[in-house]
């Protein structure tokens, strides 16, 4: 899950076969709060976009409960739903992660450590979108 940056909020590890869908609740309770802005600290975005592989009536009344408007394509629609338009910022954040050797490619067979090596790149991640402020 990434920001409208492409600056990673939460990230999931999970089998090469598991659906993106099994994990969306659980990537929204994982996003922490924002820190170091006065008052009341916000802990959920305003709203998710997702492609087409998200469209379940079940996840769009789960997204709502939180207060979490869904932009989230449907099947069997024509496209145009501009929902393309940003979603490369979620793939070159996808491509940020393959610059990582350890990351392209899983070499850990205990899957902290591929965890681990997540989270540091995330950090890094994070780390050069402060210094560049790019957002």
């Amino acid at each position: 899950m990434t920001d409208g940056c492409g600056v990673p909020l939460a990230i999931r590890l999970t089998g090469a076969n598991a659906h993106d869908i099994t994990q969306l609740v659980a990537l929204l309770d994982a996003i922490p709060p924002v820190r170091g802005k006065v008052g009341r600290p916000r802990q959920r975005p305003e709203r998710v976009q997702g492609d087409r592989a998200y469209d379940s009536d079940p996840h769009r009344r789960q997204v709502r409960a939180r207060g979490i408007q869904p932009v989230l394509g449907r099947r069997r629609v024509p496209h145009g739903s501009g929902l393309g338009v940003t979603r490369w910022v979620v793939e070159r954040t996808i491509a940020w992660f393959h610059q990582f050797k350890r990351l392209r490619v899983r070499y850990e067979r205990v899957p902290e450590v591929h965890e681990a090596l997540f989270s540091l790149g995330c950090d890094i991640i994070c780390w050069r979108a402060v210094q560049k402020s790019f957002c």
